[in-house]
């Protein structure tokens, strides 16, 4: 489903970096480098980058109190598609910027355009993403970037159907399926939302009938896909080893099959690790809605009543929070078909 008449971008847009403001930075080199397996390279004391490949920029962490994601960057195909996606900001009255040299060169990217999105995250397009001619140093043997991007970000929302809206006017994002889930007596529906082969760039989960968000940070969690099930395995342990909390254990789920497991970033948010999700065919593919988030495994680790009863509080401050949907992208929202 379109919400407009121009031609479609769906395709040629996938995830290409991430912008993630926090002040813990010795322990986001350690969950980076010696947890997950991903190259790094210092910029400066208040900024470093994270590679997976050989674009000079997947993560890119700056100093700052967020601890939060503060920006989705996405790489377009080419300058048309770059051109259509800001003429619909433009169409929209959204507020944009051009983003300076400096930004563009941070990101490893040439043109750099930014405007809000949903829950405070801003999004980013950028075209021709510069490659590093500096092999990488890492422990994991690779990811799998490629024509899907380089994995997917998850949200919580109140306000589900304009989130989708948004992704559906500015992208064009379709429809992969729905889960419906049962957290703590709560029962969420997520979305499941792609822009190109991937099976989904952008998850979103709401609780059914309750305004709340129990999720503190901006991102409910973020994705990136091992090369190997050894990666997945070896990340684990080290994970393990080296202290950081485990959200989930080692699981497989229902929809995309991807095989993974949840740790908790030095942030807050969770960094899921997968392997081998399906990759959709546009020719047969039709929406299904699964019962339950894993075929097996994923089970909570170490959860605790003072953990319980922070996502308790969370959820009552979220009451009196509005969220940001952006409503001059994401319009009456787009319902479930």
């Amino acid at each position: 489903m379109t919400t407009h008449d121009a031609p479609s971008v769906f395709g040629a847009v996938r995830l290409g970096y991430i912008v993630i403001e926090t002040n813990r930075f010795a322990d986001w080199r350690r969950f980076g480098t010696d947890a997950i397996g991903m190259h790094h390279d210092a910029l400066s004391r208040d900024l470093m980058r994270f590679r997976l490949d050989d674009r000079e920029c997947r993560f890119l962490i700056r100093r700052g109190p967020a601890e939060d994601v503060v920006a989705t960057g996405w790489h377009i195909d080419d300058h048309a598609a770059f051109e259509r996606i800001e003429a619909r900001i433009r169409a929209h009255g959204a507020p944009f910027t051009v983003g300076t040299d400096e930004e563009a060169a941070l990101r490893g990217v040439g043109r750099l355009l930014r405007f809000p999105g949903p829950k405070g995250i801003t999004q980013e397009i950028s075209t021709t993403p510069a490659k590093s001619a500096e092999p990488l140093r890492m422990l994991a043997t690779g990811f799998v970037t490629g024509d899907g991007g380089m994995g997917h970000i998850a949200l919580t929302s109140t306000k589900p159907m304009q989130t989708r809206g948004y992704f559906n006017t500015v992208f064009d994002a379709r429809l992969t399926d729905y889960i419906d889930e049962t957290f703590g007596g709560v029962k969420f529906k997520i979305r499941f939302l792609r822009v190109n082969e991937r099976h989904h760039s952008i998850a979103i989960a709401a609780a059914r009938g309750l305004p709340v968000d129990a999720v503190r940070t901006r991102v409910q969690h973020l994705n990136v896909q091992a090369a190997t099930l050894d990666d997945v395995a070896q990340s684990y342990q080290r994970v393990h080893e080296l202290g950081f909390d485990m959200a989930l254990s080692v699981g497989q789920h229902t929809n995309d099959k991807e095989l993974s497991y949840y740790a908790r970033t030095p942030s807050g948010f969770e960094w899921e690790v997968g392997w081998n999700p399906v990759v959709v065919d546009e020719t047969t593919w039709e929406p299904t809605t699964y019962q339950g988030i894993s075929i097996w495994g994923h089970l909570p680790v170490g959860r605790t009543i003072i953990g319980k009863l922070a996502e308790f509080q969370a959820g009552a401050r979220s009451l009196g929070r509005p969220e940001s949907t952006v409503p001059s992208l994401s319009g009456a929202g787009v319902p479930d078909d």
